[in-house]
């Protein structure tokens, strides 16, 4: 396979990743950047361009064959709420992954304005894609609303949390950013494994940010990822004005400070959303 055009680091002005022709730069996602490249004849797929993802973090040979793994087993389930993953390379230390390329953006940055009743369609999807990954033992680790795509056909849960697989035993200050911090339920943060109850609860702090506009921890710290994350181990979730009776009782139920007490899958998480969805839409055309 072809290595990486101009700048083995993947950084400006890169032409082409392996044998990807490289359209553009579509930014920046949790630990690596993210490309629009031309579809390869070998993928045999129909679509024309996909999303190519380069990992920031440097990588062995171990932590490739770990990763493929990992991401084999991925590309195994068949759900229509989870972002379809094509291809996964190594070009030196770098690991590059190509996967469904969904142009109408995230619930981060819709292309489209969404009703709050789409919002929380969308946010039943993600639910059920990440129920998917948690069937057959994986936790995705970076749900937020730039990972809630938005296709065609409903939204689509993407770019699975990498970082503990490349780097086991690292801890959250050692993976997380400031930004990111506010998705990130406590016991994560007491250095506890990711599990289906850790993903629920950030289901629940991204359904709190895409329906009020709000973080959960309104008074977080930005100047240190030290204090933000003491913040959140000193603080409890403060729900926003905007939220409905509903949406309140789901979220609430879902950052409980016990993972005992939060929902119990992913699923019924979405099921809940789903109800209240329904629920909201049948009140606005009586």
């Amino acid at each position: 396979m072809e290595g990486l055009s101009k700048n083995e680091e993947v950084g400006v002005g890169v032409q082409q990743i392996a044998d990807y022709e490289i359209v553009q730069q579509l930014g920046e996602g949790s630990g690596g950047q993210v490309w629009l490249g031309r579809t390869p004849a070998r993928l045999e797929i129909s679509d024309d361009v996909v999303a190519i993802k380069t990992l920031s973090h440097a990588a062995s040979d171990a932590d490739f064959a770990r990763l493929t793994d990992y991401l084999q087993l991925y590309a195994s389930i068949s759900s229509p709420n989870l972002v379809r993953l094509f291809d996964v390379g190594q070009q030196g230390n770098i690991i590059y992954l190509a996967g469904e390329y969904l142009p109408a953006g995230s619930l981060a940055r819709p292309s489209r304005p969404f009703s709050r009743v789409d919002v929380l369609r969308a946010m039943a999807d993600i639910s059920r894609g990440a129920h998917a990954l948690h069937e057959i033992g994986i936790a995705h680790r970076s749900i937020r609303p730039g990972n809630a795509m938005i296709g065609d056909h409903g939204a689509k849960l993407g770019d699975i949390g990498l970082s503990q697989l490349l780097s086991p035993g690292q801890t959250v200050t050692g993976t997380s950013r400031v930004s990111v911090i506010e998705y990130l339920p406590p016991e994560l943060v007491q250095g506890q494994q990711a599990s289906r109850a850790s993903d629920v609860w950030a289901l629940g702090a991204t359904l709190h940010k895409v329906l009020t506009g709000q973080p959960l921890y309104p008074g977080l710290p930005t100047e240190s990822l030290v204090s933000a994350l003491r913040h959140i181990l000193n603080e409890r979730p403060t729900m926003g004005d905007a939220l409905r009776n509903g949406e309140r009782h789901i979220i609430e139920a879902s950052v409980a400070v016990d993972p005992s007490e939060r929902p119990s899958t992913a699923e019924a998480l979405a099921i809940a959303i789903a109800t209240e969805a329904d629920r909201q839409a049948e009140k606005a055309r009586t």
